[in-house]
């Protein structure tokens, strides 16, 4: 989700930069403020500083500035801490706690019409673990159409059930609590994976 900056113009460039990130910043800002993705446009450009004119031309519409802020903040906050932890329940908790520290943002874009987006990004971001989930479940041996199609299923599944838990979890969001559900639920997955294997074969 990274806007291509010209070379040719790093005056410009870095003005551009500093005024997406303005507004990207007021974005996240405001909408966990209020609680509603449905923050004016012109309140989220007088708080970033720019010109309402400025928010059309770097994102065109409401929906494109929530998916673009909610992709920082996982990509700025979020995916640095992960690089480099390598245990499922790990990463697993990284990404708990960072869900529930931004909950109100989160919480107001999954309720918006910029919802689907989100999840398709988020899908995203679990299909690699979801990868991983399933390589173990099956072994390397897995036929490769079969192993894709269970981790988009797991990583879709995934993204629903963080989604639930952010949307309707009882007040304060627990990520340890969480954690320990997500890793019963990832066991419970690996058995029966292995089980229909061993059965099919």
């Amino acid at each position: 989700m990274k806007f291509g900056l010209s070379p040719h113009a790093p005056a410009k460039d870095r003005r551009v930069r500093r005024s997406r990130s303005a507004l990207l910043e007021a974005t996240v800002d405001l909408v966990t403020e209020h609680g509603t993705a449905a923050v004016p446009l012109s309140e989220i450009a007088e708080t970033a500083d720019v010109s309402r004119q400025l928010v059309y031309q770097h994102f065109g519409d409401r929906d494109t500035l929530l998916l673009e802020a909610a992709v920082e903040l996982l990509e700025s906050e979020l995916l640095p801490r992960l690089e480099g932890v390598g245990g499922t329940r790990e990463r697993a908790l990284l990404v708990a706690r960072h869900f529930a520290s931004h909950r109100g943002f989160y919480r107001a874009v999954c309720r918006s019409s910029a919802a689907f987006a989100l999840n398709r990004a988020l899908t995203g971001l679990l299909l690699d673990a979801g990868r991983e989930v399933v390589r173990h479940a099956l072994g390397e041996d897995a036929e490769e159409r079969e192993a894709e199609d269970l981790s988009l299923f797991l990583a879709g599944g995934g993204t629903a059930f963080v989604n639930t838990w952010v949307a309707e979890g009882e007040d304060p969001l627990d990520p340890e609590a969480f954690t320990e559900r997500f890793m019963r639920l990832m066991a419970a997955f690996d058995r029966t994976v292995r089980t229909a294997d061993e059965e099919g074969r």
